[in-house]
Parts: C-alpha cells; structure tokens; sequence
C-alpha cells in the first residue's frame, strides 16, 4: 500500500494519546487540492498555516520541511491535509511555552464532486446551529470543529450541498463547509470574520478574481434579511472551487453571469 501518513516525517498511523490535539483541539490544519502533484495555492495555505499558529503561539514547522513531507508522500491528484499540534502534555489546559508541536500530514482521495455543480449550481439550506462569538479564533483554522459537525448533523438529504451558518445577532458568516460571497446591489460581498468563522485561501482567490475583472467587491456584515435581495450566492473552498447556488431554502437564484468569468480567472489563478 502506499505512504499515505506521516506523524513528524515518519510513516505513523495514530498519534500519542497526550497530543494536544487530541486532548483539548490544540491545533490547526489545512487542507488542500493537488493537481498533477502541485498543491494549488500552497504559498498562500502556508502563509495561512503561519498565521494561525502565530495567533495561538504555535510554532509552525518551516515550509521546508513540510515540502519534505509531502515530497514523502508524492501526491499526485489527491486532497492533502496537514494538521499541526501544539503537542504532548499531561492533564490540563496550560503547556509549556518550549512545547515541541506534532505535524500530521496525510493525502487521500479527492472528493468526488459532479463537473455539473460549477456550471448548474448547488442546493443549500440554513442551519439551527449559531456560529460562536470569539474574536481571539476567528478566522483561524483551529481543530475545534464542533460547531460545524453539529450544523452537519441537521440534515442527511444528499440533495443539500451545505448549510449557511449565521451568528447571534442573524449576520451571515459561513457555510459549513465553505465560505460564502454574495453579490449585492453588483458588488461582490463576503461576510466579514473578524468576530468569528475560518477565513479560507479560496474565498481570499475568489475576491483577487473578482477585482481583476472589475467587479467590485467588500468584506461587509450581511443580514439573513438581505439574502432575498442578493443578485446571486456562491460558496466556495479549496476541494470544490467556486460553485454558484441556485437554491437556498425557499428562495431561488439562476446562475449568474459572472460565473464562468469568475471560474475561469480563478482557474488560471496563481499564488
């Protein structure tokens, strides 16, 4: 069978039950497309990986010997995932600050998305799950996914792409599974996420595509209220790409004209 894990540059199948990451979710990851053995976007997701361990004091591998790492693996058309944790103590919360991290880098297959989703839109729906209030996290990557696996939970109609996930006060902050942008009164609008939420390479991509195609754009908050009044809604992430979203709920959007520009600039879309 071939190399599929690596723990710290060795072939590993589990990880030490005092790993950080394990007990308490201290940690954060990416993930990744690989396309003929390149990862798509890898000096962005590093410079990602970088900061989000900087933000909760994380030493962050260098590039590298992550590049090391992969080269391991040799992926070809595969997802990789690299999870780094602040590492292995005993019981409870504080760790050293000389703590030396774990980093877990795996691939596996690609999901198998339909071709037709780009060009005929997918389904979503609201979830009942809020997404938290937490400024110190949000738009890190961190491994306390809990809130994203409980809105998974709400529906099992394969129809369904993802679901949109809103904070207390009913402002539109991510899907479950991707990030959102939304075309307001013909300016591309992304939720802002300085109050919560994971800020993903590919919203980051879809935005830099958007302005080099004149579109204006704006990292606004956006009310569940204003949704009806939207031009058109994609999410997006870095397995998936760009997809248009033709239907949320009860409301209903035909695929826009910006979407095969959008997607095609995206496309040829360098780090």
């Amino acid at each position: 069978m071939s190399l599929r894990k690596l723990v710290n540059g060795q072939p590993a199948e589990s990880i030490n039950l005092a790993d950080r990451g394990l007990q308490f979710g201290d940690g954060v990851f990416r993930t990744i497309k690989v396309l003929n053995g390149e990862p798509i976007w890898w000096a962005r997701h590093y410079a990602k990986l970088v900061h989000d361990c900087a933000q909760i004091g994380i030493v962050v591998p260098s590039e590298a010997t992550l590049l090391a790492d992969i080269a391991q693996l040799a992926p070809d058309n595969h997802t990789l995932k690299i999870i780094v944790t602040r590492g292995e103590t005993a019981r409870g919360y504080i760790a050293p600050v000389d703590l030396l991290p774990n980093r877990i880098v795996q691939i596996a297959p690609l999901p198998a998305y339909s071709l037709d989703l780009a060009t005929q839109g997918v389904k979503l729906r609201t979830c009942i799950t809020r997404a938290s209030w937490q400024p110190a996290l949000a738009g890190i990557k961190h491994l306390n996914r809990l809130e994203n696996i409980l809105a998974r939970r709400e529906w099992s109609d394969p129809s369904i792409f993802d679901g949109l996930m809103f904070d207390r006060d009913d402002h539109l902050i991510e899907g479950v599974m991707s990030n959102v942008l939304v075309l307001l009164d013909g300016v591309l609008c992304t939720p802002d996420l300085s109050e919560s939420g994971v800020s993903g390479v590919c919203r980051e991509m879809t935005m830099l595509a958007a302005q080099h195609l004149g579109v204006p754009t704006a990292v606004c908050k956006i009310k569940r209220e204003q949704l009806p009044t939207a031009q058109a809604l994609w999410v997006c992430n870095s397995l998936a790409g760009l997809l248009p979203v033709v239907a949320l709920d009860d409301w209903r959007w035909p695929v826009s004209a910006l979407q095969c520009d959008l997607r095609e600039t995206l496309l040829a879309m360098k780090d």
